[in-house]
């Protein structure tokens, strides 16, 4: 079949080469976005007089019809159309006759595709955020349920201080609110209209581009053709965004791997978001957390790639450009997905409560209690330290608690310990005690809840 493009050419293109340059079969789910692009280009030739009335009028009736097509799955896509928008073009030939080759008047396929994508990326942003709203709610929603809850803090994966399981909770609502963040900020710069660049220089067409800006409902236009069809880097700056979102994700799931261990026995996750063994008839596998952490590095190697991808690309426009969609198609999947299944494995898990005896006596999680204790009573710090590290390492050789030794085997370490010291080295009260503004105190973390409640609603 000849291409719209074959006018200058002798020969048929190899059928393997056409194979290899199509991109119908992932770009065709651009075809709402490329619709919606030609009728606000329709309407812009309509209004600078390239196109009359009825013939306008002719061309959206069959847009629309197009439309209908695909969203009902009735439109058959042709390879040999290389990608959506020669797809589209044809088919609307075919429907409303020679006036449909009126409608690529002023425009190329670079800037063409460099709009879809923009309109595609930005609805696929606000979604995302929607699906972060959701699961910040979920993290709200377990918080209020575990402000009491204690739990063992780390550092290097050794239990370092006792805090609030809601404060452990909010610490990923922070990193999740600058996710949030990011996205805004990369949508801002997506939300430009690219129109009206044509291949690279502009058009000798005196289209209107901000009336069709207005259309299409952006609030700027690009202002450099070269720069408009040939860049990406909004796209770059989204997977970068997506990618840190991942990262917060799979550190979350990270912990929930952990905690759902047998060792830790500290959440308990819903069969819903679980499966079994093939062999082991006990085991239940936290695969949601896992598949999560697993598919972050899948979103890393997409931004990696199209950092490549950009890296050695002159101006303007290069066929290179078309390999952009699958990693960003992929990326807008994964990371939609992974939040809402994240949300859904949160909602459903029940964490279970320590006894606070329990704590005291692993880890010696009031230790740094104990040396502020001693700071309290004008010991230095250093000296503090050593005296808190010979309590401990006296612990360890009589298989003791900090809470189970006497005062008058404290005293032999120490003659500035009182007998008050015991108020110190309760795990209740040592969370009680981090009463700074962003520490794990019960009263600073309903204050953080309220906070954060107003932001995420």
């Amino acid at each position: 079949m000849k291409q719209p493009w074959g006018g200058r050419f002798k020969e048929s293109t190899d059928a393997l080469m056409l194979r290899f340059s199509s991109s119908i079969f992932f770009d065709k789910r651009l075809y709402a976005y490329d619709i919606e692009g030609s009728i606000a280009h329709c309407k812009t030739l309509q209004k600078c007089k390239i196109l009359k009335p009825a013939e306008a009028k002719q061309i959206i009736t069959g847009l629309n019809k197009i439309l209908k097509e695909f969203d009902s799955g009735k439109f058959k896509v042709k390879e040999n159309l290389e990608d959506i928008h020669m797809n589209i073009e044809q088919r609307l030939i075919d429907l409303v006759g020679p006036v449909g080759g009126k409608l690529h008047t002023g425009r190329s396929r670079n800037d063409q595709v460099a709009l879809d994508i923009r309109l595609y990326l930005r609805d696929e942003i606000e979604a995302i955020q929607d699906s972060l709203t959701r699961l910040a709610k979920t993290v709200l929603a377990q918080a209020k349920k575990h402000i009491n809850t204690i739990i063992p803090g780390y550092t290097h994966l050794q239990r370092a201080q006792p805090v609030s399981l809601a404060h452990h909770l909010l610490a990923y609502l922070e990193m999740f609110g600058r996710d949030r963040d990011r996205l805004a900020d990369a949508l801002k710069r997506t939300n430009v209209m690219p129109l009206g660049s044509a291949a690279l220089a502009g058009t000798n067409f005196p289209i209107d581009r901000k009336y069709t800006a207005k259309l299409l409902g952006f609030p700027a236009v690009t202002h450099n053709s070269m720069d408009a069809v040939s860049d990406r880097d909004f796209i770059v700056e989204f997977c970068s965004a997506a990618s840190i979102l991942m990262m917060h994700l799979s550190r979350f799931c990270e912990e929930i791997v952990l905690w759902a261990s047998s060792e830790c026995a500290l959440i308990e996750l819903s069969d819903a978001y679980t499966t079994g063994s093939s062999i082991m008839p006990q085991k239940k596998n936290p695969d949601a957390a896992e598949l999560i952490r697993g598919k972050t590095g899948r979103i890393y190697g997409h931004l990696l790639g199209l950092l490549t991808l950009m890296k050695g690309q002159p101006l303007a426009y290069n066929k290179d450009l078309q390999e952009d969609k699958e990693p960003l198609f992929d990326t807008v999947d994964t990371v939609r997905t992974s939040l809402d299944v994240f949300a859904g494995m949160l909602k459903t898990a029940k964490f279970n409560k320590f006894k606070p005896e329990e704590l005291a006596a692993s880890g010696f999680l009031t230790a740094t209690d104990l040396a502020d204790y001693l700071v309290l009573q004008k010991v230095p710090f250093r000296e503090a330290h050593e005296i808190t590290g010979k309590t401990v390492a006296y612990c360890i050789d009589t298989g003791q608690a900090l809470e189970e030794l006497t005062l008058a085997e404290l005293q032999k370490i120490s003659k500035k310990i009182k007998k008050d010291v015991f108020g110190y080295l309760s795990v209740e009260q040592s969370v009680k005690r981090k009463n700074v503004y962003g520490g794990t105190a019960p009263n600073r973390v309903k204050e953080q809840i309220a906070r954060l409640s107003k932001i995420w609603k």
